[in-house]
Order: structure tokens, then C-alpha cells, then sequence
């Protein structure tokens, strides 16, 4: 059984593409990978076709993702907004605030299966919010509440594996 993940965002420049990278290093550092999928959209059409943010392109790296050594296409990945088919493609679709979860909501035209999931929801803070290292600017906070919620999510699909 692969496990379909697509983690969003706003723009797809941040959050979301640190949640699908901060994953796919997880699940390529277990042996996993061949039983995942894994991506990013944004909600907005804002930043469609733009590459990860620079700040948080350079706190994946100095995490060692997206590195020449590991770089899981980091350097190619470009926003791209979510679809309505998304959420018949993916089997979870993991939202980083309130506001992304009420765009998630609309553009899926709801939520019959119960697909959609705040990202710290698989940690000790189900329903708090990441807030945006775009307005913040704290690049730090975000990977460190990012990698939690990708840790508890891993755990919390392991066991379908």
C-alpha cells in the first residue's frame, strides 16, 4: 500500500514544501520510500510556478535536505495550487493553519472522507496552528514544528504500512 501525502500552504514556497521534504527525508532515511508519495500545493495562486522561498530552502540545507547529497528535488520543485482532484488523489491532505484548512475545504468542496489534517494534529498540539515564516520570519520555529508534526504523522501511518 502506498501512503499519498500532500502537505499545504499558502503560497507553497514554505510550510508546505519544508512538510514534503522534511518527509521524504524521514521516510528515504527509514527505507521507506518506495511506499510513499509525497508533494506540496499552496491554497492562493499568488506564488504558482515560483521556487522554495530562499529562507526556507537554506533552513532545509542546513538541516542536510536539499543538499547535493540529499537533494529529493528541493531545487526543482515549483507552487503549484491545490486541486479539487487532489483530494481524490491523496489520502491526506495536511493543512498548516486555520486558513489554509477553510481554502483546503472550498477548492475540495468539503471534506466527505475525512482526508484533511492540520499538520500538529500528529503531535501533543492537535489543532494549534505553524505560523507563516513569511510574516514571522522565524525559518527555525517553523522546521522545528514542521519535523514534529511530519515525525507523528510517520508514526501514525506506520502502522498501515
Amino acid at each position: 500500500m502506498k501512503h499519498r501525502i500532500l502537505f499545504v500552504c499558502t503560497g507553497n514556497i514554505c510550510r508546505s514544501p519544508m512538510g514534503e521534504f522534511i518527509l521524504k527525508d524521514l521516510v528515504t532515511k527509514r527505507g521507506l520510500a518506495d511506499q510513499f508519495e509525497i508533494a506540496s500545493a499552496a491554497v492562493t495562486t499568488e506564488e504558482i510556478g515560483n521556487p522554495i522561498y530562499p529562507p526556507a530552502r537554506q533552513k532545509l540545507a542546513q538541516y542536510g535536505i536539499g543538499t547535493p547529497d540529499n537533494e529529493l528535488g528541493v531545487g526543482k520543485k515549483r507552487a503549484r495550487q491545490l486541486t479539487r482532484r487532489d483530494y481524490e488523489t491523496y489520502d491526506l491532505l495536511i493543512g498548516m493553519d486555520d486558513w489554509n484548512m477553510r481554502g483546503m475545504r472550498q477548492i475540495a468542496g468539503g471534506d466527505p472522507y475525512g482526508k484533511l489534517h492540520m499538520m500538529l494534529d500528529y503531535t501533543d498540539r492537535p489543532g494549534e496552528a505553524i505560523d507563516d515564516p513569511w510574516y514571522t520570519r522565524d525559518f527555525e520555529t517553523a522546521y522545528r514544528e514542521i519535523r514534529e508534526g511530519c515525525e507523528g504523522l510517520l508514526e501514525a501511518v506506520s502502522g498501515k504500512t
